[in-house]
């Protein structure tokens, strides 16, 4: 671990990579502290999922980390060819980058989880994690601590099942192969700058367990299920396989996803009721401050898989400040970057969107609310979807195909449903708004189709 100080406010840690490791020779990172000297970042060779048709392709992207508190530069060369355009995002950010060559230079101020796209390819693009400044590193010989330092580690059988009370740390500069499995205990941690290897089976499993927290690391997978009070903050979970969901929730409650991004080859983030060998319904879940990729499928779903003989609900569920970059769908059934699909006797009530910016995404709706019966993936219609409220949603793009909010009977129906400050490409969308013609339904104007079985939508200034 190299470290840099600048003006006492200015501090920077960058990581060297473990000898062996892939790298992706695309790009060259630099990161300095103001009037320091720079230093070079290691640049990762991820893989992520691209679907040409129907068909899925393996794209070999680039993934650069750091840590730094008060003010960095960062140098971004590609070195493939010549720049013709970068761009960085979350566009939200609005963070100004010079162009010099093949050179992107800009400053950051605080830490964020960014894209760094050169000539519109978001497939070959770098993926770069600024980060605060790491607290309360653990003591290698702490016996209550499960020690990776700097280096590739294997696991010993490929899982490493995490006893009560213990706190597993992976430090900056490691590599480790194989699954975490926080399983039917309690009071237990994982944290670290360092990476669980990208592959199918690989992430983290927290089953059956309360009191968990995950800080910091780089996974494939964050997986929680018959759980509650876990805390997952700063995690980067980037997939590439089939079905290759980043942030699952299954019969859980009070959990909460703070500062994460997710870069995935199918859901970034799911809530489900009872699924497999977890039973119940789901509570008091928030996702905030974070930014969602879909390659493939929703970057939020919400409801699909449940119990039909053992009907549960989904409720008191909070998307708060999030970036959303793309979703990509081409089953018509199946789209929507914000999805509420009650199946499966599911009831799903007491949702929450607000502050959630929506990128031009490539193939998709921007939202879909329906009670369904998708013989494919359920084995019932949903109860319902009641009480949602979209407040402060934007989309600037001209990608979204027509939205949906439909019911399934009279009995299963979609009701309260609430948008404020509800923007299109900068316009407001309002039960008030000038230049409607009086035949049209406010829906209309923002691409929603509002079918039956639905009561009380409005749209609010």
């Amino acid at each position: 671990m190299f470290v840099s100080r600048g003006r006492a406010e200015n501090k920077l840690k960058a990581y060297p990579a473990p000898v062996g490791i892939a790298q992706n020779q695309s790009f060259t990172v630099r990161v300095r502290v103001p009037g320091g000297k720079w230093q070079d970042l290691p640049a990762y060779l991820i893989k992520v999922d691209r679907v040409i048709g129907t068909q899925h392709q393996q794209q070999a992207s680039s993934m650069a980390y750091f840590d730094f508190s008060g003010e960095v530069e960062v140098s971004v060369t590609f070195n493939k060819g010549p720049v013709k355009t970068a761009r960085i995002r979350p566009l939200s950010y609005g963070i100004q980058h010079d162009l010099k060559n093949r050179t992107i230079l800009f400053k950051l101020k605080k830490p964020a989880n960014l894209s760094i796209e050169v000539n519109g390819d978001i497939f070959g693009n770098l993926q770069l994690f600024a980060n605060p400044i790491e607290e309360n590193i653990p003591a290698p010989n702490d016996t209550n601590v499960i020690y990776f330092g700097p280096g590739y580690h294997q696991i010993a059988g490929g899982k490493l099942k995490v006893p009560a009370g213990k706190t597993v740390y992976i430090a900056g500069g490691a590599v480790v192969s194989g699954q975490i499995l926080i399983e039917k205990v309690s009071n237990v941690k994982i944290q670290g700058r360092g990476m669980l290897e990208q592959a199918a089976g690989k992430g983290v499993r927290i089953a059956w367990s309360k009191n968990v927290e995950v800080d910091g690391i780089i996974s494939s997978q964050c997986f929680t299920g018959g759980s509650e009070n876990v805390m997952i903050n700063n995690v980067k979970a980037i997939s590439y396989w089939r079905w290759g969901d980043g942030m699952n929730v299954v019969s859980s409650k009070n959990v909460v996803f703070d500062g994460v991004f997710n870069r995935n080859s199918d859901d970034c983030t799911t809530v489900y009721g009872s699924r497999g060998e977890f039973k119940g319904g789901c509570k008091n879940v928030i996702m905030k401050n974070s930014t969602l990729w879909a390659d493939v499928a929703h970057p939020i779903l919400i409801g699909t898989h449940g119990s039909t003989t053992d009907p549960v609900v989904l409720e008191e569920l909070t998307y708060q400040n999030l970036d959303i970059l793309d979703h990509m769908e081409g089953q018509l059934d199946y789209q929507g970057c914000l999805s509420l699909n009650a199946g499966d006797s599911n009831l799903i009530r007491n949702v929450s969107f607000d502050n959630i910016r929506i990128e031009d995404f490539r193939h998709g709706q921007l939202l879909n609310l329906r009670v369904f019966f998708n013989k494919k993936y359920c084995t019932s219609p949903g109860r319902g979807i009641e009480n949602v409220t979209f407040k402060n949603l934007s989309y600037n793009g001209n990608n979204a195909m027509t939205s949906i909010i439909a019911g399934y009977d009279d009995l299963r129906n979609v009701k309260n449903v609430v948008f404020e400050n509800l923007r299109i490409n900068g316009k407001l969308i309002t039960d008030k708004m000038p230049g409607t013609p009086g035949w049209y339904k406010t829906s209309d104007m923002a691409g929603i189709f509002i079918g039956e079985h639905v009561e009380n939508v409005s749209f609010r200034k």
